[in-house]
């Protein structure tokens, strides 16, 4: 990791493992002009634009504006992916670890709303065999959830009869925290991961503190 990275990461940008500069400017000036106009509404243009830098430039470290989203959305769906197993070997009962589960992940998706958004709602976008990768790191995220959810129903702490429809419907809950939440709202990160990690465990019927 170069100086700037290093840099990058100690102030917590969610984008240091890119680089160089260059590449991370241009990452980060995709994220907000797809979140503010859509992936399809956005120009190399915009994008250049918005990191400073000419439409030629762009091109050096990105071939396309489709690979800008790729990059985008592999980082933030690896993200999603650690949070869930982390979760998932946990020590604990199904339901701390289902708890601590949708807590983090909703924290994350409230902190990053904004890239959030783009990695859940422009994921169409995508070509064929981008397309194909992160779905497939979707589904290892699923996996992981059905898993926290199906050792609750197999130990009698869940009441889920329909193990994979109710963990669509916990994915579904987290992930729209990314098209409401604002940082000037009422409620912090944390404090949402903590009521929504509430609401899960009552809509599986475990018992609640």
């Amino acid at each position: 990791m170069d100086a700037e990275a290093r840099e990058a990461a100690d102030a917590g940008d969610e984008w240091a493992d890119v680089t160089p500069d260059a590449a991370r400017r241009l990452v980060r000036a995709a994220v907000e002009a797809f979140a503010e106009r859509g992936y399809h509404a956005t120009t190399t243009r915009d994008i250049a634009g918005r990191a400073g830098m000419s439409p030629a430039a762009l091109y050096i470290h990105y071939r396309t504006k489709e690979e800008l989203l790729y990059r985008i959305s592999g980082i933030g769906h690896e993200k999603a992916l650690a949070i869930m197993g982390e979760a998932a070997a946990a020590d604990g009962s199904a339901a701390e670890r289902l708890a601590g589960a949708v807590r983090t992940f909703v924290r994350w998706h409230a902190e990053h709303h904004t890239t959030a958004r783009v990695i859940q709602y422009e994921l169409q976008a995508l070509g064929p065999e981008h397309y194909a990768e992160i779905t497939a790191l979707r589904r290892r995220t699923d996996r992981l959830l059905r898993q926290i959810i199906q050792d609750g129903a197999d130990s009698g702490e869940f009441r889920a009869d329909d193990v994979p429809g109710t963990t669509l419907a916990v994915l579904s809950l987290c992930v729209d925290v990314a098209r409401w939440f604002t940082a000037d709202g009422r409620r912090t990160p944390d404090e949402v991961g903590v009521l929504y990690a509430g609401l899960v465990l009552r809509m599986v019927g475990a018992e609640v503190a």
